[in-house]
């Protein structure tokens, strides 16, 4: 039994793309499948052969009673035989590699596009709308692999159409070159329709991603909409915008539907000629009926070969505005990006420290940074994690930070943001999504999280299915359990921006005992207003108007400083 190359997906490295143009991307994607795709064809062609020189095989079979040969017609049943086997076997190897390529292809494009979004974060969807991108994944990616499952069919069918062009040229000179030049010949009437299609298709895609960007913002923002009472408003947004999608689509149906009627108009005309012209010659003596019956099966065998190429122009016209989609997500430039010759991290870090801030984080401290509003010690902790193109003034030591390896400040470096973002998955694999931890080690960070009892209220444990947006928990558990993935990373910087804001007072306790000995030996940042929280750092920072005004423990602060009194305590210092 022979066996097919196995892919798993995704792949370890999905590999660079060229990004030239749509036509250089699809190029790319078949370079790196290229044994399949050369298996493929060379099942494509063995398949397409099979079924022409079958219809060869029985004329000369038929022929053979003419001259009351037995063995020379068993031996042509024979051969009828062998080609109808090469056929089946050839096609069903022929189907698997088609959808392997198929798959490959656009789960390679789909891992593309996702490295790119978690590597350029709001870069993308800065410039291309948050929907846009959901349908690129899930529909143009799969135009894209579509051109690759009908390859092996074109190649197949273009080499078929050359060996019976050959041997009907061989047996009757004027059948011959009816088919050599009318293939071609009707098959360009539809390329008046490739200009339209392509255009229609393109529109069609546009109008369909704005839908599914209004659809994913509506989704996303629908409790503040019902609080305003704005659901009739998107409401009417939406079905307005649908409309304009059933309209595009209409447009796209008529230039495709000439182009499926081609595939059996086409066809039957050359059909009908090479049967009138190969009747006519078996009238004058000049065909034997064996050779009839052969070239009425070509003429049959002819339209797949014809249908499969108006198949592969209509799946490539669609896999080139897929590419054209992937390109625009691919090539959204981030602003941070690695120097040319980055230093290396240094072998110990000493400090951390935003010179524009004035904000220092030592080694194995723990750290809070108290500012009047959560923006501000947002933009400190992006600058530290280097998430800003502006990190003048942030150093590692007394390295930059902008000219350090950018994956070696992701990896020392992790800034957990305010709004808690969890994704599908079994909960083990949402607390370490990188490295296999063992379960005493997840069930340690969870307590440090006072996440525990998030365990309970599931039978399943941190075998528990996440469902999208971890929906099926409170904003108070998706805290907690964003804090444990967190603390399960061991940063030698971690940043908490507001990680207790969602949890009762009780809990935001126990967690700010337990983050000393979840961090020890490597260095936190907490953004916070909490006194909980405050009371159990090493040191506070206070920073107004983007500069330290005030550094202290939070005892020494509240009785030296009306700024952090007032922003900590929010007026109740009475």
């Amino acid at each position: 039994m022979l066996t097919l190359p196995y892919q798993e997906l995704p792949v370890a490295d999905p590999g660079t793309p060229n990004l030239s143009s749509p036509g250089s991307y699809l190029w790319w994607l078949a370079t790196q499948q290229r044994v399949t795709l050369t298996l493929n064809m060379l099942f494509g062609i063995g398949w397409m052969l099979s079924q022409a020189l079958l219809w060869g095989a029985v004329g000369k079979a038929i022929d053979s009673i003419n001259v009351a040969s037995l063995t020379t017609l068993f031996a042509w049943t024979a051969v009828v035989l062998v080609l109808g086997i090469t056929q089946a076997i050839c096609g069903m190897y022929r189907h698997q590699l088609a959808v392997t390529n198929w798959m490959t292809a656009t789960y390679r494009s789909i891992q593309l596009v996702g490295r790119h979004v978690a590597d350029h974060g709001t870069a993308v969807v800065d410039e291309i709308p948050a929907g846009d991108v959901v349908n690129t994944v899930a529909s143009d990616a799969m135009r894209i692999g579509g051109a690759f499952d009908v390859l092996a069919r074109f190649v197949g069918a273009i080499i078929a159409w050359i060996v019976v062009s050959v041997i009907l040229l061989t047996t009757s000179l004027k059948l011959g070159l009816i088919v050599l030049i009318g293939v071609p010949v009707l098959a360009s009437f539809t390329t008046p329709l490739m200009k339209p299609l392509h255009a229609s298709q393109a529109a069609q895609r546009e109008v369909a991603g704005r839908l599914a960007a209004i659809g994913a913002d509506t989704v996303a923002g629908l409790r503040i909409l019902r609080g305003v009472g704005g659901e009739d408003v998107f409401l009417g947004n939406y079905k307005e915008q649908s409309e304009r999608v059933r309209v595009a689509g209409n447009k796209v149906a008529a230039p495709q539907a000439g182009l499926e009627s081609g595939q059996v108009l086409l066809p039957a005309i050359l059909m009908t000629i090479i049967t009138y012209i190969g009747a006519t010659d078996i009238m004058k003596g000049t065909l034997q009926p064996g050779q009839l019956v052969a070239f009425f099966g070509y003429a049959t065998f002819l339209t797949t070969p014809l249908r499969t190429s108006i198949e592969y122009v209509i799946a490539t016209t669609r896999a080139r505005v897929g590419a054209r989609k992937v390109l625009a997500i691919l090539t959204t430039a981030s602003a941070i990006r690695d120097v040319d010759a980055p230093s290396e991290w240094p072998d110990v870090v000493r400090e951390y420290r935003d010179g524009r801030s004035g904000v220092t984080v030592p080694s194995n401290t723990l750290v809070a940074l108290v500012t009047e509003t959560p923006n501000e010690a947002a933009t400190i902790a992006d600058r530290l994690g280097r998430f800003s193109p502006d990190v003048d003034g942030v150093v590692v030591n007394e390295v930059p930070i902008g000219e350090l390896r950018l994956s070696d400040v992701r990896r020392h470096i992790v800034v957990s943001e305010i709004e808690p973002r969890l994704f599908t998955g079994d909960l083990r694999g949402e607390l370490s999504p990188h490295v296999s931890l063992r379960d005493d080690e997840l069930l340690a960070a969870l307590e440090a999280a006072s996440a525990l009892d998030v365990l309970d209220a599931f039978d399943d444990g941190l075998n528990t299915t996440v469902e999208e947006r971890g929906r099926s928990f409170s904003g108070g558990q998706r805290q907690r359990l964003t804090l444990a993935r967190a603390l399960l990373t061991s940063a030698d910087l971690l940043i908490l921006v507001e990680p207790t804001s969602a949890v009762d007072s009780h809990t935001e306790s126990r967690i700010a005992q337990r983050l000393r000995e979840a961090r020890a030996g490597h260095a936190t940042l907490i953004a916070t207003t909490s006194p909980l929280m405050l009371e159990h750092v090493d040191v506070v920072h206070v920073v107004h108007n983007g500069a330290l005004v005030a550094t202290g423990t939070h005892d020494d602060l509240l009785a030296s400083s009306s700024l952090y009194r007032s922003i900590v305590l929010r007026g109740d210092d009475e």
